[in-house]
């Protein structure tokens, strides 16, 4: 939580107006928006846009998120934190306060979306979320503080965003800031060393939590007491292996987690028929099936390379095709 004398300090009323000491822009403060440890967020106006704004008077924290911030930008295709708009400081009657503005993101967080447009959406946003982690690992960074606070998703064709980059961290170094439920260190399953695992097991924690939306509370701790809270609710058995994997930190990377969890969901839409005859096949015949198969063909890099982009294909249409039926269904809800 943030110290009383830091949000005293950066406490501002509505209609107050921030300028730039370098820059000179003029920002209308609207209202709050939340804050932590390290700042106050304000919705503020900035000519005819509104923006969020954050202030602290540690200059040293603004610098490192406008940093986390710019390294966004450069991370093409990913729009998971918000754009970085303005960086400067301000002259107030209690003394001069760092503050930066960035892209006011609106939107429902991630729990009440799901609980307001369905579960059905939930594995589609998990999976756009998981391709943009891998994005910011691949970049050297974990997102540490990752929880559904933090995670609004916007529209009108629903996309999953991040709000919060305080707790954004190098990778090798010490996560800055956490909330329990969702630290592996906490749960007795890990350290706090910033590395992907450590935002991969905040996804499955952030999964459970769409079923416990008010959350629990620790008691045993460890593995046996999640996997007890997944086996409770026939949502979370469906993914149950993904989870697990993932609160063990058997998830090198998010990508390997994605394609499972996307695995997972093409197996249960489409599940192999049962044929009776092959039950009563020997283990011989198998066996001569299988060398028969590997004999006839033969596996060459441009056949892993053809069925690879076919995967690809495979992969695009049916996540597009799930938007867009997803989508459909929302108009039509907001029509009736």
């Amino acid at each position: 939580m943030m110290n009383h004398s830091l949000k005293s300090l950066c406490k501002v009323a509505p209609g107050t107006v921030i300028t730039g000491k370098w820059h000179s822009n003029k920002y209308t403060v609207l209202k709050e928006l939340g804050y932590g440890a390290n700042g106050i967020v304000y919705l503020a106006k900035f000519k005819n846009t509104q923006v969020a704004l954050k202030m602290s008077d540690n200059g040293m924290s603004i610098t490192s998120e406008v940093n986390v911030l710019r390294s966004f930008a450069k991370v093409q295709g990913s729009t998971l934190g918000p754009s970085l708009l303005d960086v400067d400081d301000w002259k107030s009657n209690r003394g001069q306060i760092s503050f930066y503005t960035m892209e006011y993101i609106q939107g429902p967080d991630l729990l009440t979306f799901i609980q307001k447009k369905g579960k059905s959406w939930t594995t589609v946003l998990f999976l756009q979320l998981l391709n943009d982690l891998n994005k910011l690992h691949e970049n050297g960074w974990v997102f540490g503080d990752l929880k559904p606070e933090n995670l609004i998703v916007t529209g009108p064709t629903p996309k999953i965003r991040c709000i919060d980059v305080g707790g954004t961290t190098i990778q090798g170094r010490a996560i800055k800031e956490f909330t329990e439920f969702y630290d592996r260190g906490y749960w007795g399953l890990g350290t706090r060393k910033a590395d992907p695992g450590y935002d991969l097991f905040a996804v499955a924690m952030i999964m459970i939590n769409t079923a416990y939306p008010k959350r629990f509370n620790k008691t045993t701790g460890g593995i046996s007491q999640l996997r007890e809270a997944i086996r409770k609710q026939k949502d979370l058995l469906k993914v149950e292996k993904v989870i697990v994997k993932a609160l063990q930190g058997h998830y090198t990377n998010a990508i390997q987690m994605r394609t499972e969890l996307l695995s997972l969901v093409m197996d249960r839409k489409n599940p192999v028929p049962v044929n009776k005859s092959s039950v009563t096949t020997t283990s011989s015949t198998i066996q001569k099936q299988k060398i028969n198969q590997t004999v006839s063909q033969p596996t060459t890099r441009q056949n892993y390379r053809r069925k690879k982009k076919k995967s690809r294909w495979a992969e695009t249409f049916i996540i597009t095709i799930s938007i867009a039926l997803l989508y459909f269904l929302y108009i039509f809800q907001k029509l009736l």
